[in-house]
C-alpha cells in the first residue's frame, strides 16, 4: 500500500487540511489530510491514515482539469469501507465530485504514477493496471503465444483480458 511518504513526496509536501475521517470502518484514530493546488482546473489529492501506527487505508487523486478521479483502498480494509457504505445506503461511496466517479486502482505504482502525472499536468494513461500472478510455466506458454501472433506480451494479455469481462458480460446478461 502507498505509505504517507510517498504521498507527501507525491503532492511536493503540500498540505491544505486535515481532519478526522468521518466514518467509523477505520476506527478511532483514521485521520485525513489533504494537498489541494488551489485551482478549480488543477488536482487534489487525499490520504486516510491510522493516526499511531501511521497505516494507509486509502489514497486518491482528484484530476479536475481531465474529470478524472483515482481511489486505491488498502486491501485488508476494502471489505469494511464498501460495507459501511452500503449498510449506510451512500450511494455517493463512488462519486468523488459532480458526476464524476472513483476509478479503482489495484496496483500501488498505477495510482503513484497517474498522481504524479496529475501533480505535473501532464497526460497520463488512464487504463488501469491490475495485478496478475502467473507460473513460470504459463508465461512461457503466454509468451509463445504472442510471438507467434507477432504482438507484445502486454497486448496478448490485455486481448485475452478483454474477451474475459465480454464473456463475463455475455454470462451475466
Amino acid at each position: 500500500m502507498v505509505n504517507i511518504k510517498q504521498f507527501m513526496e507525491v503532492s511536493q509536501y503540500r498540505i491544505t487540511e486535515g481532519s478526522n475521517f468521518g466514518w467509523p470502518c477505520f476506527g478511532d484514530r483514521a485521520y485525513s489530510i489533504s494537498a489541494w493546488n488551489g485551482d478549480t482546473d488543477g488536482w487534489s489529492l487525499n490520504i486516510t491514515f491510522d493516526t499511531l501506527t501511521q497505516e494507509v487505508y486509502i489514497v486518491e487523486s482528484c484530476d479536475y482539469k481531465r474529470e478524472r478521479a483515482y481511489r486505491l483502498v488498502n486491501p485488508h480494509y476494502k471489505d469494511a469501507y464498501f460495507d459501511y457504505a452500503r449498510e449506510h445506503n451512500s450511494h455517493y461511496m463512488n462519486q468523488a465530485w459532480d458526476g464524476i466517479n472513483y476509478t479503482d486502482l489495484e496496483v500501488d505504482e498505477d495510482w503513484l504514477e497517474k498522481s504524479r502525472k496529475i501533480v505535473a499536468d501532464e497526460d497520463y494513461d488512464h487504463k488501469v493496471s491490475l495485478p496478475l500472478e502467473l507460473s513460470d510455466e504459463e508465461l512461457f506458454q503466454l509468451m509463445k503465444m504472442a510471438h507467434e501472433r507477432d504482438v507484445t506480451l502486454n497486448q496478448l494479455v490485455e486481448e485475452i483480458l478483454w474477451l474475459a469481462v465480454k464473456q463475463a458480460e455475455k454470462t451475466a446478461a
